[in-house]
């Protein structure tokens, strides 16, 4: 019969499997308390970095209909659950595994489907939601600018060239003037 602090753990975890946009299993062995606490704030508000036995989150994950990561849960594992933009999140553990040898990514699930530490660097190495909507704001912007100078266009055309008939319409009567009292 399964003990009730561990049947409310695995609802747990498996609603922070159903709520996330992201996971990202983690190998920690090595790691003090203080650099999980650094891990933990690197990650901030993006993501909730939890340390859980193998056999839970097996079973969570099966409860959530997680499927593909029953081998990333051999040794010390510990999961990232990505509430916010998984850009973020992948980046924050990727530089923190950079700085410290201990934290080994090894793999993670997103959108149904299982990642492969290859593609949660791919992820990593993406430009976050703002940078992107930044990007397209500025590209959006230039080609409102190019269409606005080509509307603009004709309409000064038109103008310099009135300016340049009205100036030759000027030369041509004022020759005309001079050459008037002449024939007189």
């Amino acid at each position: 019969m399964a003990k009730p602090d561990k049947v409310a753990a695995v609802a747990e975890i498996a609603e922070s499997f159903r709520s996330s946009s992201a996971t990202v299993v983690t190998q920690y062995t090595g790691l003090s308390v203080s650099q999980l606490s650094q891990l933990r704030r690197a990650l901030g508000t993006s993501a909730k970095y939890r340390v859980a036995k193998n056999t839970l989150v097996k079973r969570a994950a099966e409860d959530a209909g997680v499927q593909g990561l029953d081998d990333l849960f051999v040794g010390a594992t510990a999961i990232a659950f990505v509430e916010g933009e998984p850009v973020d999140a992948a980046k924050a553990l990727r530089d923190f595994a950079k700085d410290n040898n201990a934290l080994v990514i090894k793999g993670g699930y997103m959108d149904g489907k299982a990642l492969s530490v290859e593609e949660i660097g791919k992820i990593a190495d993406l430009d976050s939601r703002e940078v992107l909507l930044s990007k397209a704001a500025g590209a959006f912007k230039a080609k409102l600018s190019q269409a606005a100078a080509l509307f603009q266009a004709p309409a000064s055309q038109v103008a310099r060239l009135a300016a340049a008939l009205q100036e030759k319409q000027g030369d041509a009567a004022g020759t005309e003037a001079a050459e008037a009292p002449a024939e007189s």
